[in-house]
């Protein structure tokens, strides 16, 4: 492999034999080296082989901003990841990822943290993915000594839902069919409360998130143990109108939902008809 650029000592861009692009990191890879020298491929630590040519540019530009241990850790965050899902990871995860966590880390220098408020929706219906962002977090102290929030396993957990392809459902005629249902369902809770939804509010945004995950589970055809019958019961009873809604759902989608399913739908339309 011949050094086509070089970003600093530890990461260079080589072009291999066939002239395919090839980003590489290892300790001091590009040292006292020039653009056209040959690669001394005993340094290499970790590669990086972008199919999407655009994901592969937008990632050299990112290796010119953004620290080399940042890349390196990331790197490994999303082979575990790879190796944890057993499903094929789109490019972008390496462009999103990294950046996302390399701003979180300027953040948490600066002080400052971001709650991510989809977090109950996460941690309940994707918990593999919640539990790899957990992992990360691990991951991140061990290498950086700075120990952050839960919340940040969320957002890593839903970098690596987007990444995910060639799964039931993430085609496209599946993802407008969604986009109907779910536009579907507003407008029950619309014509069944009368008002119009705040789409700029914090509990809309929850509610349509929480649909896109419910319609992928279904997708899946993933079942969840019937766990909140006794809170099901005393939400019927508080939220006497936001149940009705529901069941109005349930009679739209023509499916049997279990009580958990139930209850989170019910909670949702209470929170997002009431301002």
């Amino acid at each position: 492999m011949v050094i086509k650029k070089i970003f600093n000592n530890n990461a260079i861009l080589a072009k291999d034999s066939e002239k395919n692009e090839i980003v590489v990191m290892g300790r001091g890879i590009g040292f006292k080296k020039n653009v056209g020298d040959k690669l001394d491929e005993n340094l290499i630590e970790k590669t990086f082989i972008l199919k999407q040519k655009d994901a592969s540019e937008k990632f050299k530009l990112l290796l010119e901003d953004i620290p080399t241990e940042h890349v390196s850790l990331c790197y490994d965050i999303i082979e575990y990841a790879k190796n944890i899902l057993g499903v094929e990871l789109n490019d972008y995860i390496y462009v999103t990822l990294t950046d996302h966590i390399s701003y979180t880390l300027k953040l948490f220098d600066e002080g400052l943290n971001r709650p991510n408020p989809l977090i109950w929706e996460i941690k309940k219906f994707y918990s593999k993915e919640f539990e790899i962002g957990l992992k990360a977090l691990e991951f991140i102290e061990s290498e950086t000594e700075k120990k952050l929030p839960e919340d940040e396993a969320c957002n890593i957990a839903l970098h690596l839902i987007n990444a995910q392809v060639n799964k039931k459902g993430n085609n496209v005629k599946d993802i407008a069919k969604q986009a109907k249902m779910i536009q579907d369902i507003l407008n029950i809770v619309k014509y069944t409360y009368n008002i119009e939804l705040d789409e700029k509010s914090l509990n809309y945004e929850r509610f349509v998130t929480h649909l896109r995950f419910f319609f992928q589970r279904l997708n899946k055809e993933e079942k969840i143990e019937n766990e909140d019958d006794f809170l099901l019961k005393q939400i019927k009873v508080k939220y006497k109108k936001a149940y009705e809604c529901m069941l109005k759902i349930q009679t739209y989608l023509n499916k049997d939902l279990s009580d958990e399913e139930q209850l989170y739908l019910t909670i949702h339309i209470q929170r997002v008809t009431h301002r």
